[in-house]
């Protein structure tokens, strides 16, 4: 298992796969599963300070699918929850009111930290509009990860001579 784990681990190296491993953690991370990826992208910058850039609108994209995929897991959890019960409108407490009232705007605040990612279920469980909702989520994520990223890279600036 060891062998196995260590094989994984040197696959997903940052200085070898740098961009793919970036997309991978920031899809991942955009899930309901507790992973932050802007240690995969602020490591890979900071590796190579030429792709900031390319290391920013990778881990966007990736972290915009991964909210697309949780999106979609809200969408088919009211479906299933409507199934069962048979109720359509049993699937709208009134906590959820508001953000029927934002709409897709409110995937804005998909970058933000532990409710950015059921925010994203929560939009498709509402069935807001797919297309405008990412437009909304990429939009935050990527001011998150250039935020993030560069604000890192202004604290831990490169050492002289190295």
């Amino acid at each position: 298992m060891d062998a196995w784990i260590t094989t994984l681990m040197a696959w997903l190296a940052l200085p070898q796969y740098g961009l793919s491993t970036v997309f991978v953690v920031s899809l991942v991370s955009a899930t309901l599963l507790p992973l932050g990826s802007e240690p995969a992208v602020f490591g890979l910058v900071k590796l190579n300070a030429a792709l900031f850039w390319p290391a920013v609108l990778v881990a966007t994209a990736g972290n915009t699918v991964g909210g697309a995929i949780t999106w979609w897991m809200g969408y088919g959890a009211e479906r299933a929850y409507e199934h069962v019960t048979h109720d359509p409108s049993a699937a709208h407490p009134r906590a959820l009111r508001w953000l029927e009232r934002f709409g897709a705007k409110a995937c804005l605040l998909s970058w933000l930290p532990l409710v950015g990612d059921p925010l994203c279920a929560v939009a498709g469980w509402l069935k807001l509009p797919f297309w405008p909702c990412i437009v909304y989520m990429a939009i935050g994520k990527f001011g998150r990860y250039f935020t993030m990223t560069a604000a890192l890279l202004w604290f831990f600036p490169e050492r002289l001579g190295t």
